[in-house]
């Protein structure tokens, strides 16, 4: 009895002080209302010093309303354990019909410290989400922008290109001084 007092208390002391939990894929992602999850979402919980967590307790929850589904276990919770780099990771969830934001509310577990996130998904009923080419997010806004910004600014450079030629009171007056692109805002050249 005192040995496993003495390994019981052992194990204790070797639980991470904190866990931490980092989305690593499906944060954002974009789904037909009706369809099948087919990327998923994988987690990565690590301990205060930023070391993988082997064999934490991880449960993904779906909303009981609203845009949502179930698990390919028929429910709207599914627990996992975490693998020796510290991942988790569940997919094949089954959209409902109802379009808009969701949040997957994700809880890891280990000895007595515990941790928790939210994965923000969405349900769309667009051609783009029924094709699978939809994507929301950060990520994807920023590379729009930056794609913007560089069309125009290769604009600007054709236009400058060719008024070369002409006289240079016409080139300075037909050039314009900058390009906005959007909102927010994206100025290329002088403002």
């Amino acid at each position: 009895m005192l040995t496993f007092l003495l390994m019981a208390a052992l194990g204790r002391a070797q639980d991470p002080a904190i866990l931490q939990i980092k989305v690593l894929e499906g944060d954002g992602a974009v789904y037909a209302i009706g369809s099948r999850g087919t990327r998923g979402i994988t987690v990565q919980v690590t301990d205060e010093t930023g070391k993988p967590v082997d064999a934490a307790v991880v449960s993904f929850r779906l909303p009981d309303t609203g845009p949502t589904g179930t698990f390919s276990s028929g429910t709207r919770t599914e627990i996992v354990t975490t693998r020796g780099d510290g991942r988790a990771g569940v997919w094949g969830m089954q959209w409902n019909r109802i379009a808009g934001s969701l949040e997957i509310r994700i809880t890891a577990l280990k000895g007595q410290t515990r941790a928790g996130t939210v994965c923000q998904m969405y349900l769309s009923d667009s051609p783009e989400a029924r094709a699978g080419t939809a994507r929301v997010g950060p990520r994807g806004h920023k590379w729009l922008w930056i794609g913007l910004a560089i069309g125009g600014a290769a604009a600007a450079g054709i236009a400058g290109t060719a008024l070369a030629g002409k006289p240079a009171s016409a080139a300075a007056a037909a050039t314009p001084q900058s390009v906005t692109i959007g909102t927010p805002a994206i100025v290329v050249g002088h403002p």
